[in-house]
């Protein structure tokens, strides 16, 4: 399996973008979009963030209170709507996780910054296991595998022949050290993390002890961007559950944060020769 770009995660938020500037356009207030169309606005403005799929009931009645005529726009509204009702290959595993890999499976870069673990798009079979082994509530043999099976099919998208995403991550020096499965788990997965940097879509930074306190100290997130006219979307996960952050100030606040992250880190390539001692320490263990 591998990554698919025309994740129908992203047609939604896709058309929704667009429904949401025609309203913009003609002058309309949510309340009453909702209003003329005799439902509630908090359909129309999941209808707007994606949140909901769109039938070709709706974009018909949309189209009309819009006024949109040209038959070739009604027809991309009509497309995207389609789409956005696919079944995508991540759907039938049933995941906790599912609108995540449903963002990123269509992103064109992705900003990861990660004080805990490896990136999961860089994460080797066996550091996974042992991830979700320790993970709470526990997770049977079974589940840990489904699991690891979806992350490897997600990785793909870093080698797909269409498009793949610019991937810039950045860990804290914490994770290096943190023994994962043990040493032998270890001096695999940082090695798998020095040879995914000899893709030129991937990027990978450490921040070092000696940087100090940070803007992100206590923090974990992905940032996930797109081609236009999808805006991007903050994913924050930690034990209270996962949650997305849309709204255009948010991400520009996590844009400049990542960038200053970057500044204090280690360059890319000390960074991986960092990797690679630690690395090769690891084997002598």
């Amino acid at each position: 399996m591998e990554g698919d770009a025309r994740s129908p995660t992203v047609r939604r938020r896709e058309l929704g973008a667009l429904l949401r500037a025609m309203r913009t356009e003609a002058g309309l207030t949510v309340e009453q979009v909702a209003e003329a169309l005799l439902v509630s606005p908090s359909k129309v403005s999941r209808l707007e963030t994606g949140h909901r799929g769109v039938s070709a009931r709706d974009i018909r009645d949309l189209s009309d209170l819009y006024g949109i005529t040209d038959p070739a726009v009604r027809d991309h509204l009509d497309t995207l709507a389609r789409e956005g009702r696919g079944q995508a290959w991540w759907q039938p595993y049933d995941l906790p996780y599912a609108t995540y890999v449903g963002l990123e499976a269509a992103a064109t870069a992705i900003s990861d910054f990660e004080p805990g673990v490896i990136p999961g798009l860089l994460q080797t079979p066996d550091y996974a296991r042992a991830l979700h082994m320790a993970s709470m509530p526990r997770l049977g043999p079974a589940v840990i595998e489904q699991r690891i099976e979806v992350r490897r099919a997600r990785q793909g998208i870093l080698t797909r022949d269409e498009a793949p995403p610019q991937l810039r991550a950045i860990v804290d020096e914490a994770v290096l050290h943190r023994v994962v499965g043990g040493s032998a788990v270890m001096a695999a997965q940082l090695n798998r993390v020095v040879q995914a940097c000899e893709l030129p879509n991937v990027t990978v930074q450490v921040i070092p002890y000696d940087a100090g306190a940070h803007p992100a100290l206590d923090s974990t997130f992905i940032l996930l961007e797109f081609a236009p006219p999808v805006p991007g979307v903050v994913y924050v996960e930690g034990l209270a559950g996962q949650m997305y952050l849309e709204r255009p100030q948010d991400v520009e606040r996590y844009i400049h944060v990542f960038q200053r992250l970057s500044t204090i880190s280690l360059s890319p390539q000390e960074s991986i020769e960092l990797l690679a001692k630690l690395s090769l320490g690891y084997q002598k263990d």
